[in-house]
């Protein structure tokens, strides 16, 4: 039996909740997810929880925020000028917004308050500071040494 070590393809189905039950992602029968351990692709808490699976196990874990998608911090807070968004979009605290970087990549920002002066962003991840539970059906692993 295959065992499941940092740089394998693994092939899964996947439910990602909220410690509540509340399903944030997972894949959809007949689609399973592929990523290689430990390439970057997942956080580092769910890449830890597929080590030592094998082809057909399941396992559901509990993953601290620290380990998922870390916590949310007042670094990830920014004010910016009201000017630099389109004057025919309403902004609402809450909204999610998609920003352009200079180097042209996209990144998510949720609006927190809106003002004349300014717009206040939180940047952190939207599951950032949340405990999460992973629920992960193996479906095949392929080493890749």
């Amino acid at each position: 039996m295959e065992r499941i070590e940092t740089g394998d393809r693994v092939s899964f189905y996947f439910t990602l909740s909220l410690t509540d039950g509340t399903r944030v992602e997972g894949t959809e029968v007949g689609e399973p997810w592929q990523v290689v351990v430990g390439d970057g692709s997942l956080p580092a808490g769910l890449d830890r929880c597929l080590l030592g699976l094998a082809e057909g196990e399941h396992g559901q874990f509990f993953i601290a925020a620290p380990d998922a998608f870390g916590e949310q911090t007042e670094d990830a807070r920014e004010v910016l000028p009201r000017a630099q968004f389109p004057t025919d979009v309403e902004l609402i605290p809450g909204m999610a917004f998609g920003f352009t970087l200079p180097d042209g990549s996209e990144v998510m920002g949720q609006i927190l308050a809106v003002a004349e002066s300014g717009v206040e962003v939180d940047f952190s991840h939207p599951l950032a500071g949340h405990d999460l539970v992973f629920d992960v059906n193996i479906v095949a692993v392929a080493h890749q040494k």
